[in-house]
C-alpha cells in the first residue's frame, strides 16, 4: 500500500518536517489521514503528534505560510489547530491517559509515540508516518494496522474492555467505521462492545446522535443500524425503536418484522436520496406501530392510526436525541403522518378531493413522500412489488393532472383573514377563522373552483348562514 499525497499536502507535511526539526521535536503524520490514503480514500484533515509541544509547533508551521493561517489553540488539552483552504490540520504533544469510572475525559501527561498510538481506538487509526529527516516517510505501525487494514478488520490497540470503557463513544466509532469502511469487527472486539454498553451512558446526547448521523449518512445504513442493536447500544439510548423488533404468533396470525423492514426502508431511501431528514424519516415512519399494535379475533394483527401516533412521537424522540428541534423535526414528523396517504390513493374511486388534500398537505415535500412511500414496499413477492409500483406511478399522474388544473400545492385560499375582517367589519376572531377555513374546504372538496369571485360568493353565502354581512 502506498501513500499518494496532492502536492499541496506534500508541502503542508515538508513545512511541518522542516519546523518540527527547528524545534528539535520528533514528529508524526498519524490517524485518519494515513488510514484512508492507505485505503484510497479522500482526505479532509490531518493530525499531527509530536513528542514535545503541539501548540509551538502548530504555531511555527503556521508561520512559514505567507498569509500566515490562524491558530486556535486550546492549553488544557495541549492541542492546536489551523484550516487551509478547506483542509484542518490538527497538532498534538504525544500524551498518555488514565480514565477515572464517571467521564471519558482523561487525566493526560506528556508520553512517547508508543503511548500515544496505545491511546487510540483502533490499530487502523493508530498507523503514524515519520516526518522526521532521518526516516521521512517510515511507517510506524506498533499492532499490526496495516495488516488489520488489508484484512479489512477492525480491532482495538489494547484489551478492548478497557478502550471501551475508557471512551465509551469508541464503541459507536467502531461501528461507524465498519458501516462506513465496509470492514469486520473482530469478535473479541464486537463482544466488549456488548458487555460494556451501559457504559454509553455517560456520553452526551449530542455526541451519540453525531455518531448515529454519520451511520444514517453512509450508502447502506442498515449495516451500521443492526450492528446497534445486535451489540445492545441501541437499547441504551433509542429503545422506541427497538420496540420495532420481533413478531408474535397467535391463531397462526403473525406479522412482520418491523425493525427489520425499516432497515430495509433506510436502506432504499438512501439508494434514492443523500438527505439526512428524508432517511430519518424512513428510520421513524412505522415508529407508532408498537403502541398501536392489536389482535383482531378472525382478522389478525392491526397497527390503526400508527401514522398520526408517530408523528407525534417524533418531536419527543428528536429532544430525547438532541436533534434540532426545528424545521428539520417539522418535515420529518409530516412524512411520517403523510406516509400512508399515497397507499390510500391506490385504490378504485378515489376522488380528486383526497388528491387535492394531498396535494396541499404536502406541497414542497411531495417528491420526497413519494420516495419514502415506494421504499416502504419490502415485499419478497416481484408481483406484489411491481402492482403497488404501477399503481403509484398512476397516483403520480393523476395528482400532477389535478395540479395542474386546480393550482393547490403551496396554495393560499383566495381570501385572506385580513380580507375577511375588513368585508364584515369583525376583529380577529374565532368567526374569521371559520370563514377561512370553509373556503379552504370548499376548494379542496371541489365545491367551489379555486378562483377569487367563486370563493368571495361562497363567504358571503356562509357568512350569512352565521348571521354575518357585509359592512356598508
Amino acid at each position: 500500500m502506498d501513500i499518494v499525497c496532492t502536492p499541496e499536502e506534500l508541502d503542508l507535511l515538508e513545512r511541518i518536517a522542516k519546523a518540527a526539526q527547528a524545534m528539535n521535536v520528533p514528529c508524526y503524520l498519524i490517524g485518519g489521514f494515513v488510514r484512508d490514503k492507505l485505503l484510497g480514500r479522500p482526505t479532509k484533515d490531518a493530525d499531527i503528534v509530536c513528542v514535545g509541544n503541539g501548540i509551538e509547533l502548530a504555531h511555527a508551521v503556521a508561520e512559514t505560510y505567507p498569509h500566515k493561517p490562524s491558530v486556535n489553540f486550546f492549553k488544557n488539552f495541549g492541542t492546536a489547530q489551523f484550516n487551509l483552504n478547506g483542509f484542518d490540520v490538527e497538532f498534538v504533544g504525544a500524551r498518555k491517559e488514565s480514565y477515572s469510572e464517571h467521564t471519558r475525559k482523561p487525566d493526560v501527561e506528556p508520553g512517547t509515540l508508543e503511548d500515544d498510538q496505545k491511546r487510540r481506538d483502533f490499530t487502523i487509526n493508530a498507523l503514524a508516518i515519520s516526518l522526521n529527516k532521518d526516516d521521512f516517510g517510515k511507517l510506524v505501525d506498533p499492532f499490526n494496522g496495516i495488516e488489520d487494514l488489508n484484512n479489512k478488520l477492525l480491532r482495538t490497540p489494547l484489551d478492548p474492555d478497557i478502550t471501551f470503557s475508557d471512551d465509551p463513544l469508541r464503541m459507536m466509532r467502531c461501528i461507524r467505521f465498519a458501516n462506513q469502511l465496509k470492514f469486520e469487527i473482530l469478535p473479541e472486539t464486537f463482544e466488549a462492545i456488548a458487555r460494556n454498553k451501559q457504559r454509553i451512558k455517560i456520553i452526551s446526547a449530542e455526541r451519540i446522535a453525531d455518531e448515529l448521523n454519520k451511520i444514517m449518512l453512509t450508502d447502506t445504513p442498515s449495516i451500521g443500524l443492526d450492528l446497534l442493536y445486535r451489540s445492545g447500544l441501541l437499547h441504551e439510548f433509542f429503545k422506541q425503536f427497538t420496540d420495532l423488533a420481533g413478531t408474535e404468533m397467535i391463531d397462526g396470525k403473525g406479522h412482520k418484522d418491523n425493525f427489520y423492514h425499516t432497515l430495509q426502508v433506510i436502506d432504499n431511501v438512501a439508494a434514492r436520496s443523500k438527505d439526512l431528514w428524508l432517511r430519518w424519516a424512513a428510520l421513524l415512519h412505522d415508529i407508532g406501530k408498537p403502541p398501536t399494535k392489536r389482535f383482531e379475533a378472525g382478522h389478525g394483527w392491526t397497527f390503526h392510526g400508527h401514522d398520526a401516533v408517530g408523528e407525534k412521537m417524533v418531536p419527543r424522540i428528536f429532544k430525547q436525541l438532541k436533534l434540532p428541534l426545528n424545521e428539520k423535526m417539522k418535515y420529518v414528523a409530516k412524512l411520517v403522518g403523510l406516509h400512508l396517504r399515497p397507499i390510500s390513493l391506490t385504490k378504485e374511486d378515489i376522488t380528486d378531493s383526497a388528491m387535492r388534500r394531498l396535494l396541499f398537505d404536502a406541497g414542497e415535500d411531495l417528491e420526497d413522500l413519494m420516495i419514502l412511500c415506494e421504499s416502504d414496499i419490502t415485499s419478497k413477492n416481484r408481483q406484489k412489488v411491481k402492482r403497488y409500483l404501477e399503481n403509484f406511478e398512476l397516483v403520480k399522474k393523476r395528482l400532477k393532472e389535478v395540479e395542474e388544473a386546480d393550482k393547490i400545492r403551496n396554495w393560499q385560499p383566495p381570501i385572506s383573514g385580513e380580507e375577511i375582517m375588513q368585508v364584515f367589519n369583525l376583529q380577529p376572531s374565532r368567526d374569521v377563522g371559520t370563514l377561512k377555513t370553509a373556503i379552504r374546504e370548499a376548494i379542496l372538496d371541489g365545491v367551489i373552483p379555486n378562483n377569487y369571485d367563486a370563493a368571495y360568493a361562497y363567504l358571503v353565502e356562509k357568512a350569512a348562514s352565521m348571521g354575518l354581512h357585509p359592512a356598508k
